[in-house]
């Protein structure tokens, strides 16, 4: 009852709430990023959805206009503190996590939950094997087990077998864990940018 009708309950609740905090960022970050380098406010990326299908999740952009995609062996996106792709704006929104408010608005449109599974990119779809395909039953969320616990501190394959955890225990008392932890994650910036100890 909780995964399939309260749980979007949640989602919408707590983003209708967000959506004056949404403009209110939209209205502080845009003219900064667009000043920074006259490139678009947002950054469409696309992810794996629910079900194996695709979506553009939105995030204010951190980097500079035409960027490379710099990945790390395991196939994780590279995004250590000495980054020379992110903008001066972009460091702090990424320090911060207020480069992933846009994504309430992936909420709003049943793309994306509050809490679920930080979506791979599509080229991660042909890597998983038959039990960690279970992480497809779930959408995609804003934060989830691995991002609240372990953020960047963790590679690929782990994160994936967090994925899978949380995908075969969602619970309410488990994203109300979740939900919390995130707060603290984000507040003491936790885990931020340990990529580069995995480079």
């Amino acid at each position: 009852m909780y995964i399939h009708f309260f749980k979007r309950i949640f989602d919408l609740f707590v983003s209708l709430i967000a959506f004056p905090f949404i403009l209110i960022a939209i209205c502080i970050f845009g003219p900064l990023i667009y000043l920074e380098d006259k490139g678009t406010i947002f950054y469409k990326a696309k992810r794996i959805a629910k079900g194996g299908k695709t979506f553009n999740m939105l995030k204010f952009r951190s980097m500079k206009v035409n960027a490379p995609d710099i990945r790390l062996e395991d196939g994780s996106t590279y995004n250590g503190d000495d980054d020379p792709r992110v903008t001066r704006i972009g460091k702090f929104m990424r320090n911060t996590s207020i480069d992933e408010i846009p994504q309430f608005l992936n909420v709003l449109l049943g793309q994306m939950s509050i809490i679920g599974i930080r979506p791979d990119p599509l080229d991660w779809l042909e890597r998983y094997n038959e039990r960690e395909r279970v992480i497809l039953t779930v959408k995609p969320g804003i934060t989830g087990y691995n991002q609240a616990y372990f953020r960047n501190s963790v590679d690929g394959a782990i994160k994936l077998k967090n994925d899978v955890y949380y995908a075969e225990h969602i619970s309410f008392v488990l994203d109300m864990k979740i939900f919390f932890k995130t707060i603290k994650t984000v507040l003491f910036k936790e885990n931020v940018n340990i990529d580069r100890d995995r480079k």
